[in-house]
């Protein structure tokens, strides 16, 4: 069993930042790939950034140049800078690992998540 608690969430204006931080603990050995996912109400849950054991990255085309992922590995941590925020990022975001050795944004090869975080962007 892993374990992932996401914290950083919080409400900002048009342009603010957050961090996001995703701590990871129990069996995490397996994993080989971590991510973000958001859902907003009455959407689906997709996939905003992923990176890998060896520091490949993947974005959605909507968040690139506003959003980074980084891991700490020795902290067993996963961050999401998000900078210039807008109102469409509103949402829940949740961390989650996987895996499979290569970044991806698909919520179906993930095995664990976490409780989420919600993130508001008002006008």
């Amino acid at each position: 069993q892993v374990q992932l608690v996401e914290s950083g969430g919080g409400s900002v204006q048009t342009g603010g930042s957050l961090r996001l931080s995703c701590a990871a603990s129990g069996d995490i050995y397996g994993r080989r790939s971590m991510g973000w996912f958001r859902q907003a109400p009455g959407k689906e849950r997709e996939g905003v950034a992923s990176i890998n054991l060896n520091g490949g990255t993947m974005y959605i085309d909507s968040v690139k140049g506003r959003f980074t992922i980084s891991q700490d590995n020795t902290k067993n941590t996963l961050y999401l800078q998000m900078n210039s925020l807008k109102p469409e990022d509103t949402a829940m975001y949740y961390c989650a690992t996987t895996p499979f050795a290569r970044p991806s944004l698909s919520p179906s090869e993930y095995s664990y998540w976490g409780q989420g975080t919600q993130v508001t962007v008002s006008s």
